[in-house]
């Protein structure tokens, strides 16, 4: 496509703060809360994120479609992001496995993007003053009917999202002869979780966000698994309701990103905003139990607050993460019950806390590796 064919566009913040740039392809508008991610590979894994539902995926790497997109590298059935803002959009890709270009994946899920943007101003303009709502649009002589509209948008503190990503019906995943059985409740479940799960032997029923605990249950199985997903956590009374009862009976429990937030709600233990989240594939982690430092994947927004855990007789962090001593990982003493604030099934390169599944599955087996 050439350069000069393309529609000039907009993105717009909601403290009216305007950038300017190029759709990739069709002409459009999208609203969602802006954010990024500074991960330099890995994008179609990112567009495709349950956990990205709702948002505008401003990514730093300065190039974005280079390497093209491959069926089996997609964390759900759909692209979840709003909308896309990147610097150079390659319509061209070279990659001998790629089975197609991101340009024509994009146009197949119906997503709007804009390139030739300043970004680095942009996730500078972030960084300081917070993710926020925006609208990214090719109406750019509708400036004031734009914001109007931005202003209606909910804003994501409150807004309870795993509704909108979750299975409706139950679903099996995995080799029904497997030595363990996991229930996984979907609150935006990512694809190589349920993956990770299997390797280890393990056949998992994913039941959808609002399922009860006795329908959980129900199934007899071994462990219990509370997904990751987008949105506020406050909001999710029924997946807090499970939580209580699964440690209340100490079943084997391990929870990730939103799962986690969710087991520490349900242990009156609060969880509020970030200012802009973290959101990239090499942020470094210390595993307070072991010593070791960890290079994960993390994508969240909301955060545990850690004042609360540390007053909190029952419970125990067992995570930091490096860059602002948030908690990145939480234990129930004395419960079969564990959770992090990351994601150990995303492997950009390093598979440092991989390590976190096999846990789980001593957990399940009895070995009890968690609170040894």
């Amino acid at each position: 496509m050439k350069y000069q064919s393309r529609k000039k566009a907009v993105i717009i913040l909601a403290d009216g703060t305007i950038f300017y740039g190029k759709a990739v392809g069709k002409e459009g508008t999208a609203f969602g809360e802006v954010c990024f991610n500074t991960g330099m590979t890995g994008y179609q894994e990112i567009f495709t994120d349950p956990s990205y539902f709702g948002q505008i995926m401003v990514t730093t790497n300065a190039h974005i479609g280079n390497y093209g997109v491959n069926a089996d590298e997609v964390e759900s059935d759909s692209v979840k992001i709003a909308g896309l803002v990147c610097k150079n959009f390659s319509y061209n890709y070279s990659r001998v496995d790629a089975d197609g270009s991101l340009k024509d994946f994009l146009d197949e899920n119906n997503l709007f993007a804009i390139s030739d943007v300043d970004t680095r101003a942009l996730v500078s303009y972030i960084r300081d003053n917070g993710a926020m709502n925006a609208v990214i649009s090719t109406e750019v002589d509708r400036i004031e009917e734009l914001k109007a509209k931005l202003a209606e948008v909910p804003d994501m503190k409150g807004l309870e999202l795993s509704s909108r990503v979750s299975a409706k019906e139950p679903y099996f995943f995995g080799n029904p002869d497997a030595t363990y059985k996991v229930a996984a409740l979907d609150l935006g479940i990512k694809k190589n979780i349920l993956r990770n799960l299997a390797k280890r032997d393990a056949y998992i029923k994913v039941f959808p966000y609002d399922a009860t605990f006795e329908e959980l249950k129900a199934w007899n199985p071994d462990g219990y698994f509370l997904s990751n997903g987008p949105g506020d956590p406050e909001p999710l009374e029924s997946a807090i309701d499970v939580a209580k009862k699964i440690i209340a009976e100490d079943l084997p429990l391990f929870g990730i990103c939103l799962g986690h937030q969710v087991i520490a709600l349900s242990q009156g233990i609060s969880t509020y905003k970030m200012h802009n989240g973290h959101r990239g594939i090499n942020h470094p982690v210390k595993n307070l139990l072991s010593g070791k430092g960890e290079i994960t994947s993390q994508n969240h927004g909301f955060a545990v607050n850690r004042e609360e855990v540390e007053n909190h007789a029952g419970v125990e962090i067992t995570h930091v993460h490096l860059n602002d001593d948030t908690v990145a990982g939480i234990r129930i003493k004395n419960k079969n019950c564990f959770s992090v604030q990351y994601h150990p099934e995303a492997s950009p390169g390093p598979h440092d806390a991989s390590y976190l599944f096999d846990q789980f599955v001593e957990m399940i087996s009895g070995k009890n590796a968690v609170n040894s």
